[in-house]
């Protein structure tokens, strides 16, 4: 059954027709072109399909296109949109945080929500905030560094 949705998107007022239980994840990749967020596994495991819904953190993969009616959904490819997703990608890109880069959409996703925190983070904390994320490359520490210090210059400004 199609049906008609209404949303924000990277801050493009969208409304389209799509089967009622078309998942998100397909929504953005094969219907509207934007191939940023990955599916890594399909069941919510993995974090690879992140994006942010009215500022969130939500699984792509996991939601139905019709939970999109009414919000504000933000995808990586908007992440150079703003000045702390800016920051966020500088910081992932001279800390090293990136190697194979299957993770890394979902991740700055991920990073996004806790940079806008505005408050400063313990590693603790941001390794808790990113927990939903897995990586098989890096060994996390050099995306913690990068999320620590995108947190660090957002709470400078």
């Amino acid at each position: 059954m199609q049906m008609k949705i209404q949303f924000t998107l990277n801050s493009i007022p969208t409304e389209l027709a799509c089967p009622s239980d078309r998942r998100v994840i397909d929504l953005l990749r094969e219907d509207l072109g934007l191939t940023g967020s990955k599916e890594g596994c399909g069941t919510g495991e993995c974090g690879a399909c992140t994006i942010l819904v009215d500022g969130l953190p939500k699984l792509a993969c996991l939601m139905l296109a019709a939970q999109l009616e009414g919000t504000q959904v933000e995808t990586v490819e908007a992440l150079q949109q703003t000045e702390e997703g800016q920051r966020l990608m500088t910081a992932f890109a001279e800390e090293g945080a990136v190697q194979c880069g299957y993770c890394i959409p979902g991740m700055e996703m991920a990073s996004l929500a806790l940079v806008r925190q505005g408050d400063p983070l313990s590693r603790e904390q941001i390794k808790e905030g990113l927990s939903g994320n897995l990586c098989r490359c890096t060994g996390y520490v050099k995306i913690v560094d990068s999320v620590e210090r995108a947190v660090k210059e957002s709470c400078k400004i």
